[in-house]
């Protein structure tokens, strides 16, 4: 089976954070990223065409790592197909969704790379 899918580009990276007030003014004051909307403990700020969502590290945390996950948009997404790629390459897949990018609303799936990095494959939006 040859990859049933190209990259497009990043839509979106979560951020986990010591002091998300602190993040988020930081992102959207300093570097002036709009605050576009804040929802159940995520702000997420536009960059482009991007977006950075922050939320609060849980304290409990102990791998210290403060990237929750990386998003990247697929030119074409068949759900079913890059499932298949993906379980066919030995990555374990989590629930196929539809979840809020850069984008707007969009089927996606969850992964982790063999570092352990959290990342989201989602379909472009139309």
């Amino acid at each position: 089976m040859t990859r049933p899918f190209a990259i497009r580009g990043i839509d979106h990276v979560v951020l986990r954070a010591h002091d998300a007030p602190a993040l988020i003014a930081f992102y959207a004051d300093t570097l002036g990223c709009p605050v576009e909307r804040t929802i159940d403990g995520l702000t997420q700020l536009r960059a482009g065409a991007a977006l950075i969502d922050i939320v609060a590290r849980d304290p409990h945390d102990a791998a210290g790592c403060n990237m929750d996950h990386l998003c990247l948009t697929l030119e074409s997404f068949d759900a079913d197909r890059v499932a298949a790629w993906l379980r066919e390459n030995g990555v374990a897949i989590g629930e196929i969704a539809t979840r809020y990018g850069a984008g707007g609303y969009g089927i996606s799936i969850y992964l982790t790379d063999p570092e352990g990095n959290g990342l989201e494959l989602r379909a472009a939006a139309d």
